[in-house]
């Protein structure tokens, strides 16, 4: 069962959050204020609008200015910071790592590793080992697979068979 198609929330990402007037609600919004306030007094009564809408706007850039100022002195920034270069996978190397477990015919020699201690240096030699002999193994039976299909398909004649010979003693 497919799920309903809906329009999607207008208000959604929008810098303003939550309700968004477009120019249609102003106008009737307009239009009301104007059979209701009167001609007379319409000019006045926006430029109150105005002023109130310009000091809870500047009363928010101030409340937002001063979580800013809060959340760098706790340190939320440096942590956040940390989490997003955490969840780089660049940072940690892991593209490094998948290339140098690819197995897409790169001969490439992956960067020399860090001194270990021996038996981890050993380990780490024979799987490096067993993953060249895997790779070999893997690359001549595909040339010999491939040979197979490419050679012409002849059907040898069944050799005849030796003529026995009695051993008289």
């Amino acid at each position: 069962m497919r799920p309903k198609k809906t329009k999607p929330d207008p208000t959604v990402g929008h810098p303003a959050g939550g309700y968004v007037i477009g120019w249609t609600e102003i106008m009737v919004i307009g239009i009301v204020a104007l059979i209701v306030v009167g001609p007379k007094d319409l000019p006045g009564l926006f430029r109150e609008v105005g002023r109130f809408t310009g000091k809870v706007r500047g009363m928010a850039r101030e409340f937002s200015r001063a979580m800013d100022e809060a959340a760098d002195q706790s340190g939320v920034n440096d942590m956040a910071k940390t989490l997003r270069t955490a969840s780089n996978p660049k940072a940690y190397g892991i593209d490094a790592l998948k290339k140098a477990t690819s197995l897409d015919g790169d001969d490439e020699k992956p960067a020399p590793a860090k001194p270990m201690g021996t038996e981890t240096q050993k380990l780490a030699e024979d799987r490096a080992e067993a993953a060249r002999k895997l790779r070999q193994e893997t690359a001549e039976r595909a040339a010999a697979r491939k040979a197979e299909t490419t050679a012409p398909a002849v059907d040898p004649a069944p050799a005849a068979p030796a003529p026995e010979q009695e051993n008289k003693v």
